[in-house]
């Protein structure tokens, strides 16, 4: 039984550009080796928006760090007999 290739659904994004925009924007795909401007334009704008995105959850995940680092530092539970011997332990030690 041979292995059908999942058939990738295409979607149709249509924008205007100005005859100078797409002469720029031609001239860039041509230079940099690209087989057309819609490979350009596609694989160009997917990279920037990969970027944007983790930068995005780079800024949401770090907001959320700290809000948990400053929760734990304000309410931070009372140390326990072991903790404060420990604590002691270590001072003593120092002292020495």
């Amino acid at each position: 039984m041979a292995t059908k290739a999942l058939k990738q659904e295409k979607a149709r994004f249509d924008t205007r550009l100005s005859k100078e925009q797409k002469m720029f924007f031609e001239r860039a795909a041509q230079v940099g080796g690209y087989r057309s401007l819609t490979d350009f334009v596609v694989l160009t704008v997917q990279e920037k928006a990969k970027e944007i995105i983790s930068e995005n959850e780079q800024i949401v995940a770090s907001k959320r760090d700290s809000e948990i680092f400053f929760d734990a530092i304000t309410h931070a539970p009372k140390a326990n007999k072991n903790l404060t011997k420990a604590a002691s332990e270590y001072k003593s030690l120092l002292a020495e």
